[in-house]
C-alpha cells in the first residue's frame, strides 16, 4: 500500500493536472450510482485480480473493505476473476489474504 501512496504523490508533484484529473475520475467512477461503492470496489478488485496488479490488488481490498465489503464478499469477488482469467488469478488470492489479514 505505501507503493500506492508513493507513486500518487510521486505523479502528483511530476504532473499535477494529470494526476488530479485522474483522481477526480476515480472518484467520480467510484462514487455511488446505480450500483454502490461497495459493489464498484469488488468490481475493481476482481479486475485487478484478473489484471494481476498486485499494487491494485492490495488497495482495492482496503477500499472494499472500508466500503462495507465482507471477507467473504471479497473471496467470492476474487473467484470471479479467477473464472475470467484463470490460475494466474487464482495465484494472487494470496495477495488478497495478506491484505485481509493486515487490515
Amino acid at each position: 500500500m505505501e507503493q500506492v501512496v508513493d507513486t500518487i504523490k510521486y505523479t502528483s508533484q511530476k504532473e499535477p493536472h494529470i494526476q488530479k484529473a485522474f483522481m477526480d475520475f476515480n472518484s467520480a467512477v467510484l462514487s455511488p450510482g446505480k450500483l454502490s461503492t461497495k459493489t464498484k470496489e469488488l468490481i475493481a478488485l476482481a479486475l485487478s485480480l484478473s489484471s494481476t496488479c498486485e499494487w491494485c490488488i492490495t488497495f482495492h481490498v482496503k477500499m472494499a473493505l472500508e466500503s462495507g465489503a465482507t471477507e467473504e464478499e471479497i473471496l467470492e469477488a476474487s473467484y470471479v476473476a479467477v473464472l475470467m482469467a484463470g490460475a494466474p488469478a487464482l495465484m494472487h488470492i494470496t495477495i488478497v489474504k495478506d491484505a485481509l489479514s493486515s487490515h
